[in-house]
C-alpha cells in the first residue's frame, strides 16, 4: 500500500492532487519508524480520537475519501484498489480535470 501511495503522489501531484494518509488511534512513537521504514513522503496525521474517522465514515483500513477542490465529497472506496491501473488513473485524471 505504501509504495501505491507514493506512485500515485509522484503521478499526480503536478496536476493539483494532495494525498494525506489517515493514522487511526495510534500513536507517534508507534507511527513514526514505520513512516521512515517505508520512506513515505506524504503527510501522515494522527486520528488519535477517531474524529477524522467518524467524519468520514470509515468502517474499515484501507479507505480512500476523495475531496474536491472546494471541500466537498467526491468519492470514496473501501479496500485495496488499483490507482495506477489504466481505469484507476483515468479516474484520478477525470477528477483533477473539473
Amino acid at each position: 500500500m505504501p509504495s501505491t501511495i507514493e506512485e500515485v503522489q509522484r503521478t499526480f501531484r503536478d496536476r493539483g492532487l494532495a494525498i494525506l494518509a489517515v493514522n487511526i488511534q495510534e500513536r507517534r512513537d508507534r507511527v513514526a519508524p514505520w513512516v521512515r521504514e517505508k520512506g513515505l513522503s506524504v503527510p501522515v496525521l494522527l486520528d488519535l480520537d477517531q474524529r477524522v474517522t467518524v467524519a468520514y465514515q470509515v468502517r474499515g483500513t484501507p479507505t480512500v475519501v476523495l475531496v474536491g477542490r472546494d471541500g466537498k465529497l467526491v468519492g470514496r472506496a473501501a479496500g485495496p484498489r488499483g490507482w495506477m491501473t489504466t481505469p484507476g488513473r483515468a479516474v484520478l485524471t477525470a477528477l483533477l480535470a473539473r
